[in-house]
């Protein structure tokens, strides 16, 4: 078999490939390429002839290439470009094909695994800090109760009141990894039907309506009796209460949380707004985020898992449908669950 043909065949396995590759000659300059390489470094114009340095400018990458070319050595480097938006490991090594010895290169893509890496390690890194919280205040209050506190009838109660709405934080906080994690593992499943959502709506004020009226906030609701919306109606229940209660928190003293519903054409918006403080727009892209919070402190406070959001997303998601966020300083804010509209 002469050079030509291995060089046929070669040109053959890397078509097949979906990693990128690029074979360069002894001069340095791409000799041989897949379609994966080329979409990916190379977009505008065919990187053939031209020498690595200009298809890729990273001297570290240029060093490896060197050394298979003249040395028969094989390297193991790491890649980024665009701005560190695309990461690669690459391994470099010696091709011999005929006379002149090439270098062969394959660009294994990790960026997807980097950035869920990234995201698995700050999820683990929130869960700790946000469960660390409530446990040291809960061993705090025990050690204080064990030490002569539950002697002390003006204050064990109160001593006990603490490791309670500590647990319960605890545990709501819990049942929330839970429910997300399944959502996300893809174990959950809707089964949309048509919903009364007015009913809906007014079931949900009576269950939130004390805590309304310890803030003395108005609960109205704008939808007309005879709207439908396809959903499935435990996870709309949950979406709504997240989002309603969120808005009752949120809200000033003496201020008006409302349920409105509008359908545009393929689509039917199911609005929750407040008149609360607003959110600074630097925050609008990441309020759905996990353990993502405006005001940590405050949240913390009201109870708050930093959870909630991103579950109304996730399951409007799960409706083939989505969530969003509008807001104002100073004039309330404004979250739409947004679902495919019940065929007329």
């Amino acid at each position: 078999m002469d050079a030509n043909e291995r060089r046929e065949i070669l040109s053959a396995i890397l078509d097949t490939t979906r990693e990128c590759v690029i074979v360069a000659n002894k001069d340095s300059r791409v000799s041989g390429w897949n379609e994966a390489a080329r979409r990916a470094f190379s977009p505008n114009s065919s990187p053939d002839g031209r020498r690595i340095s200009e298809v890729l400018r990273d001297l570290e990458l240029h060093e490896a290439f060197g050394r298979a070319l003249n040395d028969g050595l094989e390297s193991e480097i790491r890649l980024e470009i665009a701005g560190g938006e695309r990461k690669f490991d690459v391994h470099v090594s010696p091709l011999d094909l005929g006379e002149d010895r090439e270098a062969i290169a394959f660009f294994y893509e990790t960026t997807r695994l980097d950035r869920l890496e990234i995201v698995r390690q700050e999820f683990l890194s929130n869960i700790s800090h946000e469960l660390r919280t409530p446990l040291t205040s809960i061993l705090a209050f025990v050690e204080t109760l064990e030490d002569g506190g539950i002697d002390d009838e003006a204050n064990n109660r109160r001593f006990l009141g603490v490791i309670r709405r500590n647990a319960e934080r605890m545990n709501s906080l819990i049942a929330d990894i839970l429910e997300l994690s399944q959502i996300e593992a893809g174990r959950v499943a809707v089964e949309p039907t048509a919903v009364a959502l007015g009913s809906l709506v007014n079931e949900i004020f009576l269950a939130l309506g004390t805590k309304a009226n310890s803030r003395e906030i108005k609960l109205v609701s704008r939808v007309d009796p005879s709207v439908r919306v396809f959903a499935d109606i435990q996870r709309l229940e949950q979406m709504l209460v997240n989002l309603i209660d969120n808005a009752i928190k949120f809200d000033r003293t003496g201020g008006v949380v409302t349920v409105s519903y509008e359908n545009r054409g393929s689509v039917d918006v199911i609005s929750v707004s407040d008149t609360g403080e607003g959110i600074l727009p630097e925050h609008l892209a990441r309020i759905f985020e996990r353990f993502y919070r405006v005001d940590r402190a405050r949240s913390r406070e009201m109870g708050g898992t930093g959870l909630g959001l991103a579950i109304v997303k996730h399951l409007a998601r799960l409706h083939k449908g989505d969530a969003a966020v509008e807001s104002a300083l100073g004039q309330g804010s404004t979250f739409r669950i947004e679902l495919p509209a019940l065929a007329k």
